[in-house]
């Protein structure tokens, strides 16, 4: 019988539906394994082939731990509030609900298609009401903790989009949606305080297992820093705080710079003589973005504030003060003490205005460059830390500011609270009024969910303002403190709320009482295994490990941590190598593969397509290797032998395939376990049968790869007809049948391979040593030469080093 994936895929797609037999079960012994992959947003184009790499890679992991008799939570959901629904639903005049229905139910029908073994029982939207109520309480609660507080502040503000966007959704300047220029507005904005929870991101990172790199880009978002807090005296009485972390190099200050935002010169607006000079310069600033602010490359620019000075707090000399765009309010105190001989910005910033370089740190040429390679230089004039090294000198420093009451030791960190207002209508409204009376109150919670009005037209106004500030009557409420005139707030959360908490619902997504019984989670969590992108590696991890931290303080979370293991997978490029964009016009449609050669097809070939955590481009002719071998298994059926063993002439390569494939999919080397696969049928054919117990563990290996021809042919094989991952276990091998009797060496002079030897696994150094001094090219290689050392690797190689 010739194999037919359509008809196939589409028996075993209802069978495992209609039986529901990846529902995870709560009260089940059997030790959990809880299998997570970021949720995908519903967007209108529909997946592309990239986004099933990482849907199958952890449903390979999920079907096998199954079989090894594991209670699986493997779940799916959307995350389907945020921008681009909303600005096809201003496009095309059509409800972005109504939108958001139509993608998602496009989206499931994809998803159902690749035979991907979700618990689609536990599926959650981000966008119902009975999801969003909890995202709110959520935020009530951060609110009640003080974690959630308005303030007015300088936004990132995308002129197309017409919302605030976060630092993290700055690109070069640029919105991360929509490409368009990024300006700083002054916004009144809700913020959450991450900021209180930095050291704990850091270091918490210790209690889990996720790749170093992913450990080293939190780390450097988070941005911990030591150093200390200098206090400069201002002419006219005020005083201007800066914080360093080169307190050893305070000596070399010459100038300060402050953000043209500070607060502090609105003070000092009747003493600076060239105050208009100021407000033209600072009107310019309001207009870049931060990346454009703070970019190494762009020519400095600045204002020398007239008429006014600071005091040196160790010299006791006066030095100017400047205003440049470079300095950020958001960041430290929105000041710095500027160091030219030793900081490169500084450097340039001087050179422009002429102003002078102290050398503080031996080794450099200053009037050529900024000596910043500095960390094992001798401090010189520097008065009582002359002669110091750099550590030795912080500390003293840092010492003798506490001790003159002019500084302190200050630990910082370049995270900033996280903006959370979006003046867009498609998101969570946040449930505060604002009284005049109360100022911000929260909503009762009895009240949850504050649903979003039916609206007609979603477009923010050209000032910013929310599509919401012109609903009246949903805005005019009363206060739920005083029973007074109040309004809603009309900002709306950003597209990161629904996605902090969502791996929490899936544990629960029926409850109404609570977000989740603390029974399920303390069943389900922490997530064993959580796969994303490495996009999502900073910002989306880092936000939802800060709320679940917050959740876990007051107690309703039962770990300190939400993700034990953390893995990324690369994306999936045109075959040109380019990412696939509709506008290149090298988007893979999924649907149209699966119609051609089949789900299992489509499945292998992602697995197979390369080392699954880098970049791989689509093949075509990668694919139809794929169904060549789907065939070549269907095939095997026609070469069977009704014998119950492995004959012995292939039992070294079964126990050696399935150890491999064993590992291989644990450790995330797909491609190899499925070329292992391609081996053994290669050895099987060269047989020219197999027997009836060969095909059943070469069908319970292949399964979690290709899962609807494999059940099957078991099928056809042992006659079951129930779901082949709940009711077989996965094959066992045995270590001593997994050693190989000969193995091929490599023979090495000076590091450099000569040639190569199969020699018996067993052999000890010395004879393996003997044999390969004994190889032709090896001898040539030594001759009147003297042997220095000789290494065996047991296994690999024999290395001579000669001279």
């Amino acid at each position: 019988m010739k194999y037919n994936h359509k008809i196939i895929e589409n028996k075993w797609q209802k069978i495992w539906e209609e039986s529901k037999c990846f529902c995870a079960r709560d009260d089940s012994v059997a030790p959990k394994f809880y299998a997570l992959v970021e949720f995908p947003y519903p967007s209108g184009q529909g997946l592309h082939v990239g986004h099933p790499r990482p849907y199958t890679a952890l449903d390979v992991v999920a079907r096998k731990r199954r079989m090894m008799g594991y209670n699986v939570l493997y779940p799916i959901g959307f995350d389907a509030f945020g921008l681009p629904t909303e600005n096809y639903a201003i496009k095309n005049h059509i409800h972005p609900e109504i939108v958001t229905k139509n993608n998602i139910t496009h989206f499931r029908r994809q998803l159902k298609a690749f035979g991907l073994s979700f618990d689609w029982d536990r599926e959650v939207d981000t966008t119902n009401p009975s999801y969003y109520k909890w995202t709110q309480w959520i935020f009530l609660q951060l609110f009640k903790h003080n974690l959630a507080y308005k303030k007015e502040m300088a936004v990132n503000f995308c002129t197309s989009c017409r919302c605030v966007l976060a630092n993290e959704e700055v690109v070069k300047g640029a919105c991360e949606r929509c490409g368009s220029e990024v300006i700083q507005k002054i916004k009144s904005q809700w913020m959450l305080k991450i900021t209180e929870y930095a050291e704990r991101l850091i270091k918490d990172l210790d209690l889990v297992n996720y790749p170093e790199r992913v450990k080293a880009q939190q780390r450097n978002w988070i941005g911990r820093s030591e150093g200390a807090l200098v206090k400069f005296q201002v002419s006219g009485g005020d005083n201007i705080e800066i914080y360093t972390t080169r307190p050893d190099t305070l000596f070399g200050a010459t100038y300060l710079v402050l953000s043209p935002e500070h607060p502090i010169l609105s003070k000092w607006e009747d003493k600076i003589s060239n105050l208009q000079d100021l407000k033209n310069y600072q009107t310019q600033a309001a207009k870049k973005s931060e990346f454009e602010r703070v970019e190494l490359a762009k020519e400095k620019t600045g204002i020398k504030l007239e008429n006014i000075f600071a005091i040196h707090p160790v010299t006791g000399t006066a030095i100017p003060i400047f205003i440049s765009d470079y300095v950020l309010a958001s960041y430290g105190t929105g000041a710095i003490m500027a160091v030219p001989a030793h900081d490169e910005r500084d450097f340039e910033f001087a050179k422009k205005f002429n102003l002078p370089k102290i050398e503080v740190v031996a080794g450099g040429d200053i009037d050529k460059q900024a000596f910043t390679d500095c960390n094992s230089g001798v401090i010189v004039n520097s008065g009582f830390l002359n002669g110091l090294g750099v550590n030795d000198a912080k500390l003293m420093m840092i010492n003798w500011l506490e001790s003159n009451n002019k500084g302190k030791k200050k630990v910082n960190y370049k995270l900033r609270d996280w903006v959370f207002s979006r003046q867009r209508y498609w998101g969570e409204p946040i449930p505060i009024v604002y009284c005049e009376k109360c100022g911000y109150v929260p909503l009762p919670e009895s009240e949850l969910p504050l649903k979003l009005p039916k609206i007609e037209s979603y477009e923010p106004a050209v000032t910013g303002e929310s599509p919401l500030a012109g609903v009246e009557d949903w805005v005019n409420t009363s206060c739920p403190k005083c029973a007074g005139s109040a309004k809603r707030e009309t900002d709306t959360m950003p597209q990161w709320a629904g996605s902090s908490w969502y791996f929490l619902r899936y544990i629960d997504p029926k409850n109404s009482e609570e977000f989740a019984g603390m029974g399920a989670l303390k069943h389900w969590l922490p997530v064993d295994w959580y796969n994303g992108g490495m996009e999502h590696t900073t910002l989306h991890l880092l936000y939802s490990r800060f709320w679940y931290k917050f959740l876990f303080d007051i107690g309703i979370v039962p770990t300190p941590e939400p993700y034990t293991k953390r893995t990324s997978h690369g994306m999936i490029l045109g075959e040109s190598g380019e990412k696939m964009s509709k506008s290149r016009g090298n988007v893979v449609n999924p649907d149209d593969v699966i119609e051609a050669y089949g789900a299992d097809t489509l499945r292998l070939y992602e697995m197979f397509i390369g080392d699954y955590e880098k970049a791989a481009p689509w093949n075509a002719a990668g694919i139809k290797g794929c169904r060549h071998f789907l065939e070549r298994y269907w095939n095997l059926q026609n070469i069977i032998e009704e014998k119950n063993f492995v004959r012995e002439e292939l039992s070294s390569n079964f126990h050696k395939t399935i150890k491999k494939v064993t590992e291989d999919i644990e450790a995330l080397k797909f491609n190899t376990a499925i070329a292992a696969l391609m081996a053994l049928i290669n050895e099987i054919y060269t047989l020219g049968s197999i027997t009836k117990e060969e095909l059943k563990i070469f069908t319970l290996l292949l399964y979690p790869f290709a899962p609807h021809i494999t059940e099957e042919v078991w099928h056809s094989v042992a006659g079951d007809e129930v779901c082949l991952g709940l009711q077989r276990k996965w094959p066992a091998y045995d270590e001593g049948k997994c050693k190989d009797d000969f193995i091929e060496i490599a023979l090495q002079v000076n590091g450099k391979i000569q040639s190569r030897k199969v020699i018996a696994a067993s052999l000890e150094a010395n004879e393996a040593i003997c044999l390969a001094k004994r190889d032709e090219k090896v001898v040539q290689a030594i001759a009147e030469k003297n042997i220095i050392k000789e290494i065996y690797v047991k296994g690999r190689l024999v290395n001579i080093v000669v001279k």
